[in-house]
């Protein structure tokens, strides 16, 4: 395997900024896949978004693929299908079945999954102190939000398995694509292919277990731009940000960063959905932003300083 060249100090920066951007659109598309769901499968949902990335990417850059290795292909055809369909689809079946909250907290929970896939299977980021501590504040911050005002929390086996099932699928994409970057590919075309691999396999699914379309739906204006939206920045443009994240910053760092998506959820929630905050919804927010500025610090053994 090639080895992995650190790269400059600018560059990780801009690594930084390029997943933040990816987190806070991510954590936009709820409002997106909730009113696209009341007229689509998680299904058809994730193969018009995926099949509109696919094009916009083959649009920027249309060269062909070229494999270092043969391996190569099965790990960008792995990648693709972990991260672009079996995620996205188990996430959004895992909402039909559980609540919101529920499946927030349990998807929360993917940082730490990917950093024990990470150190298991790269063997290049170390485990240190700080992110367990930042990855306890971040969870009790994600409870107080999700679980603030209610009463009643019902628990859902089937859809919260889904979602555990999902984060651990995440943990695999984001182990494989560490994997990619560390032979040198082109993050834009890594991604096209990762589309291409990942709308497949949906469509091996269309074809197994058969929705019925209305196509004339798609072009509705109370969908078109949930589509456009989801497909054009949320799918092309933020897997090329967060692949190149990965590239640059790693799984770890890049993964804490998930920690903010519930902080982003309220605040867009609160603007478009007209939902109040509370004064406990707030204080977890708080406390998940401050876990993740704890988990990207590391305190300097005193025996190196010496």
């Amino acid at each position: 395997m090639q080895k992995f060249i650190e790269p400059k100090g600018q560059v990780k920066v801009i690594g930084h900024l390029a997943v933040l951007f990816s987190v806070v659109v991510w954590a936009t598309t709820y409002i997106s896949t909730k009113k696209l769901l009341f007229g689509f499968s998680p299904l058809q949902i994730l193969m018009v978004r995926t099949f509109l990335a696919f094009i916009i990417l083959s649009f920027l850059n249309p060269k062909k693929m070229i494999y270092k290795e043969k391996k190569d292909r099965f790990l960008i055809a792995g990648a693709g299908i972990c991260g672009l369909y079996v995620y996205f689809f188990m996430e959004n079946t895992a909402l039909t079945y559980s609540s919101v909250s529920n499946v927030g907290v349990i998807v929360s929970i993917a940082p730490f999954l990917t950093l024990l896939a990470s150190r298991f299977a790269l063997k290049e980021e170390k485990l240190h102190l700080q992110y367990y501590i930042g990855f306890a504040l971040a969870i009790f911050g994600i409870c107080l939000m999700s679980y603030s005002g209610k009463t009643d929390l019902k628990l859902n086996p089937f859809g919260d398995f889904l979602a555990f099932v999902a984060i651990g699928v995440w943990a695999v994409y984001s182990v494989l694509t560490r994997m990619i970057a560390n032979k040198g590919y082109a993050t834009l075309l890594v991604t096209r292919t990762m589309f291409f691999y990942a709308f497949l396999a949906m469509v091996c699914q269309q074809i197994l277990f058969p929705c019925k379309w209305e196509l004339g739906r798609l072009l509705g204006k109370e969908y078109l731009f949930h589509f456009l939206f989801l497909g054009v920045v949320a799918s092309a443009l933020c897997f090329v940000t967060w692949n190149f994240g990965l590239k640059t910053i790693g799984t770890i760092q890049s993964s804490a960063y998930l920690y903010l998506s519930p902080v982003i959820t309220i605040v867009f929630a609160m603007l478009f959905l007209e939902e109040k905050i509370t004064l406990v919804s707030a204080i977890g927010a708080g406390l998940t932003f401050f876990g993740l500025l704890v988990s990207q610090r590391r305190i300097p053994n005193p025996k190196k300083i010496r």
